[in-house]
């Protein structure tokens, strides 16, 4: 499996398990962290990027996570989930 595609397994991944929660609250802040992250790859990525690109993003982003949000120890799932949602404006983006 091309590592890409590895990741994007992750990735799906985390967004399973956001969207999966079952206590409505946490859930909700959940989400709120996923778009704070989001809102970090517009501005680090671009709006045109690859999957390549956003799979590098991922690699450096632990170095910056922690900085935008403060619940760190739901930093990896949020992450995932990000990037999972992110990924689909890639312009090689398939499902």
């Amino acid at each position: 499996m091309p590592p890409v595609e590895s990741t994007r397994q992750e990735w799906q991944e985390g967004h399973r398990r956001v969207d999966a929660e079952p206590d409505r609250r946490t859930r909700a802040r959940l989400l709120e962290l996923v778009d704070v992250v989001r809102d970090e790859l517009r501005r680090r990525v671009g709006q045109t990027f690859t999957l390549a690109d956003l799979d590098q993003a991922y690699r450096d982003a632990d170095a910056w996570v922690g900085e935008e949000i403060d619940d760190h120890r739901s930093a990896a799932v949020v992450t995932a989930a990000a990037f999972h949602l992110y990924a689909r404006g890639a312009v090689d983006y398939t499902p």
